[in-house]
């Protein structure tokens, strides 16, 4: 169901986290976030810390904004993304870490051997269940009612966090897979708690099925997690589905060598439930794009949010640039069905708050470039208004008062 981006032409977001303000040094370290909201000190820094980065997607001019991921820790390589939820259930100890696995081991010296070899992860001991809430919606809450456009909430999937624990029970299989369709399970309850709030676009990262389907495909294991995705979905009614896929963003590197969708652009397309699918595609030059040609002028299963904009590269697109890239994938994809995005989030120890703004802000403007080249209105970017300026409306009033003979 199409809510956020229904009569929007090539509607703007980010995929998720946002860098930290440098002022907002705290985490919640396993606590909940209602105990912590009762700490005056952690409340006010959230609190401002949301809006400030609501205030910016807002300056930029993005249709869908997000709350940054701020409800997550600060932690190495943005590790949180994937321990929040696992922290909060019931069937794993923290008591029992244990470092990444040989499959997700790098070569010392190398980046990801500092980030990734640096991760511990829990050890399910007991079946697992959600146990208390994870409080998804209250986080929603925290921002939605700090801006009039809608909050884009997004959740690492089940299935990535089945796949990353290590098993010490005799509940779960060595394959994972039990324990990955209650992970699923367990992740649907606060999903659905999360549309009831009100949330009205829900994301859903990084499945495995493109990673899979990349390196190592085997096609019963793939019929299984289409299974569970759809499992973590279940029930979402009156709600707009995105499921966000990329190669990884560990500190902004890619952790995959191979990174094309062929191999899994039918599952994606056809058979998962989700509304739009969001491709990391910038840092790809746009590999792949040529797929969707077989849609052109046809019906649409999903609509495609095209990463239009690196979370890894810090050079800054031009407005040019990203309306060239827009025009290039209307060559393949009905501009009714595109959204545009970011390849991946800016956190997880990314880039600076100045950078993804600017970025953001020239995604905007190239997108307004083919608005109007579409014959379809501009969105408003505060960013680029001349008596908004801070800087030049400084210089103006230094050179009045010289004039004035003051």
């Amino acid at each position: 169901m199409f809510i956020t981006t229904q009569q929007l032409m090539l509607p703007t977001t980010v995929t998720g986290s946002w860098p930290r303000p440098r002022w907002f040094d705290k985490s919640l370290w396993g606590r909940s976030l209602s105990d912590a909201m009762t700490d005056t000190d952690y409340r006010e820094k959230l609190l401002d810390a949301v809006a400030a980065v609501l205030s910016d997607q807002e300056q930029a001019g993005l249709d869908i904004l997000t709350n940054g991921d701020y409800h997550l820790d600060e932690s190495l390589g943005g590790q949180s993304w994937l321990l929040y939820p696992v922290e909060r259930m019931k069937g794993v100890t923290r008591e029992e870490t244990y470092p990444s696995s040989e499959e997700w081991s790098f070569k010392p010296g190398s980046i990801l051997n500092a980030v990734m070899g640096g991760w511990r992860y829990p050890t399910v001991v007991d079946k697992v269940s959600r146990g208390r809430s994870w409080e998804f919606a209250k986080a929603w809450r925290i921002a939605q009612a700090k801006t009039e456009r809608p909050v884009k909430f997004g959740t690492v999937c089940g299935q990535v966090l089945g796949s990353v624990l290590e098993v010490r029970t005799e509940k779960y299989n060595k394959d994972k897979r039990e324990l990955i369709w209650d992970m699923c399970g367990a992740i649907n309850e606060e999903l659905r708690e999360l549309a009831a709030a009100g949330c009205q676009a829900i994301q859903i990262e990084d499945p495995l099925i493109h990673m899979i389907a990349a390196t190592k495909p085997s096609k019963d294991y793939l019929e299984f997690l289409i299974d569970a995705y759809n499992r973590e979905v279940e029930g979402l009614n009156n709600v707009e589905i995105w499921l966000h896929t990329c190669w990884g963003n560990p500190n902004m590197q890619r952790v995959f060598a191979e990174t094309s969708y062929a191999g899994s652009f039918e599952i994606y397309m056809e058979r998962l439930r989700a509304d739009i699918w969001t491709l990391e595609m910038k840092e790809r030059n746009y590999a792949d794009i040529e797929l969707f040609k077989r849609y052109k002028g046809q019906r649409w299963p999903k609509k495609i949010a095209l990463g239009v904009i690196s979370h890894r590269n810090l050079q800054v697109e031009t407005p040019e640039e990203v309306a060239a890239d827009i025009r290039q994938a209307m060559q393949y994809i009905d501009p009714e069905q595109i959204v545009l995005s970011t390849d991946c989030g800016f956190g997880r120890q990314g880039c600076n708050r100045l950078i993804a703004f600017h970025k953001t802000v020239s995604m905007v403007q190239g997108a307004n470039i083919v608005r109007k080249e579409l014959g379809v209105p501009a969105t408003r970017v505060r960013a680029e208004e001349p008596r908004l300026q801070i800087d030049n409306l400084a210089r103006e009033h230094s050179e009045l008062k010289l004039t004035q003979g003051t």
